[in-house]
């Protein structure tokens, strides 16, 4: 499988926002991901790192 993980670092540290996410979207006010299972979040983030080898999506709050 090709899906990814998303966190969102909160004080240094990574929080689990969302497992087997297919679809990520940058916004003007944030970032839409999708999972597999068709569970959907906006995030008022942007992406730090996105590592494709790793199936890692890493954001940043927006401040």
């Amino acid at each position: 499988m090709c899906e990814s993980t998303a966190y969102v670092l909160k004080d240094g540290k990574e929080e689990l926002v969302l497992e087997s996410v297919q679809l990520l979207e940058v916004n003007p006010g944030g970032v839409r991901i999708a999972s597999i299972f068709g569970e959907e979040k906006i995030i008022q983030a942007r992406v730090k790192t996105l590592s494709l080898v790793d199936h890692k999506i890493i954001l940043e709050p927006i401040t």
